[in-house]
């Protein structure tokens, strides 16, 4: 019952933000995708700033394939150092703000996309606009979820041990044991085999 209340009080899917081992491979990935996703919008908003668009002119002006303005270039600025930032810093804080950034981009597309041809798309927005929203938003999600969400990870995820202590602790004991019985066993075997050696010298000293 204890158990169950616990599992009842905090269900896995509110425990994103468990401990992840500092030098874990994991956050590797995280700080990749927060890097790389930054940098290119870091990249788009120069170069928009450099068209010297009007801040909130709805046409806009082509870059990188991409309709901008100076408001879109400066949020995309904006964005893009919080993700560098993420980098930096790594961890569960990466994997999480790569996470909240990919819904944000994804609910900002299908906003974005009941705004075109409006007079309050102020972002100028186009239809490739809206997709690189969709793609960047399902990329961030990807890399913040990699190996910290999913019915199948393995038993060594720090994620998946977090969420299920009891099971892991019990795994734990048990290979604890078996290298245990390993280890005796081993050491057996080896003070048989020395017993052996030394008798067979004695008797032919005899």
């Amino acid at each position: 019952m204890p158990y169950l209340v616990r599992r009842v009080a905090r269900p896995v899917n509110t425990r994103l933000d468990e401990h992840l081992p500092t030098d874990h491979k994991l956050i590797q990935v995280y700080r990749v995708g927060a890097g790389l996703m930054g940098l290119l919008l870091i990249v788009f908003g120069i170069l928009g700033l450099i068209d010297q668009i009007g801040f909130f002119d709805t046409g806009g002006a082509t870059v990188l394939a991409l309709n901008t303005n100076g408001a879109l270039s400066v949020l995309s600025i904006c964005i893009g150092l919080l993700l560098l930032v993420g980098m930096v810093i790594g961890g569960n804080f990466a994997s999480t703000l790569n996470i909240v950034l990919g819904i944000a981009f994804i609910v900002s597309g299908f906003v974005n996309l009941a705004l075109l041809d409006t007079g309050m798309n102020f972002l100028a927005f186009k239809i490739q606009n809206v997709l690189f929203s969709f793609v960047v938003g399902v990329m961030l999600m990807w890399f913040g979820m990699y190996g910290r969400v999913g019915s199948a990870l393995p038993h060594d995820n720090p994620y998946w041990r977090a969420r299920n202590p009891e099971q892991a602790a019990r795994e734990d004991r048990a290979a604890a044991q078996a290298a245990a019985r390993l280890g005796r066993g081993v050491q057996g075997h080896g003070v048989q085999g020395h017993g052996v050696q030394g008798h067979g010298v004695q008797g032919h000293g005899v």
